[in-house]
């Protein structure tokens, strides 16, 4: 690929020397093939690679393409492709998104550098996966029932007004305080599975695609015999409590629990 830079998507563990031709024919970012970098020669760690084109990937034209979500989606897509690929077979270290490298040589020194610590969190890591939990403050408005609206018929529509805002607001503390004692609940099904567990900031936005409120948003570590009870507690954590629920996704890598690298990112200046 001409005017090729190096794209990285994760630390990983190649045992038995399989890894390479697992990834041989997966498409990467741009539709690129995966390939691994090793060293030192004779050690099991390796960073799962990719070309990708220089000038989307410089540094200015990567702040740029980072403020465009469609770009940015099918880069993300095909960001976790490669990792949960790479996870179905091995103990992964994801990367963050767009980490870029000047080449794969510049990939090799860095692999160099943090090889035992590599070493080390991908034994953590072993055998466990990422579950997120998040809690949910529903609509006060949308949960009206019919029965409520009926009773404010008999009123002036001033007074109707007021009254509706009042059981909105009563209804809406109600749910937060329900949602501290399901966050509360989370934390201590939690314990008896979960090995870690990393705090998110909440989502808004675009990012809270759900209906409600996110006011929790938490990743946790969970050993693969545990999972089942893990989901099966968190589940749980919700009922007899009224507006507000529970959302649990995963099992995923464990992008939350891996180790931060700077990276030497983009091309040269």
């Amino acid at each position: 690929m001409t005017g090729a830079v190096t794209y990285a998507y994760a630390v990983a563990r190649d045992g038995d020397g399989s890894l390479a031709g697992a990834v041989s024919e997966l498409p990467g970012v741009s539709d690129a093939p995966v390939h691994l970098v090793r060293a030192p020669e004779g050690h099991d760690v390796v960073i799962a690679v990719s070309p990708v084109p220089e000038r989307e990937f410089q540094e200015a034209a990567l702040r740029a393409h980072l403020e465009d979500l469609e770009w940015l989606e099918s880069v993300a897509r095909s960001h976790h492709h490669v990792i949960e690929a790479l996870a179905a077979r091995t103990t992964v270290l994801p990367l963050r998104l767009a980490t870029v490298y000047l080449d794969d040589e510049r990939v090799r020194v860095m692999l160099r550098a943090h090889h035992e610590s590599f070493d080390r969190r991908l034994t953590d890591l072993a055998a466990q996966v990422e579950w997120g939990v998040k809690l949910y403050v529903e609509d006060a408005a949308a949960s009206e029932g019919p029965a409520e609206a009926d009773t404010l018929t008999d009123l002036s529509p001033g007074r109707a007004y007021l009254s509706r805002r009042r059981a909105q607001r009563h209804a809406r503390e109600e749910a937060y305080q329900d949602a501290e004692r399901a966050a509360e609940r989370v934390r201590t099904a939690a314990r008896a599975h979960a090995v870690d567990r990393v705090q998110h900031r909440p989502q808004q936005g675009e990012l809270a695609r759900g209906p409600g409120e996110n006011v929790v948003n938490d990743a946790y570590l969970v050993p693969l015999h545990q999972a089942e009870g893990f989901r099966t507690a968190v589940m749980r954590t919700t009922e007899g409590l009224h507006g507000v629920r529970v959302e649990i996704t995963g099992p995923w890598p464990p992008y939350s629990f891996a180790a931060e690298i700077e990276p030497l990112r983009g091309a040269a200046p």
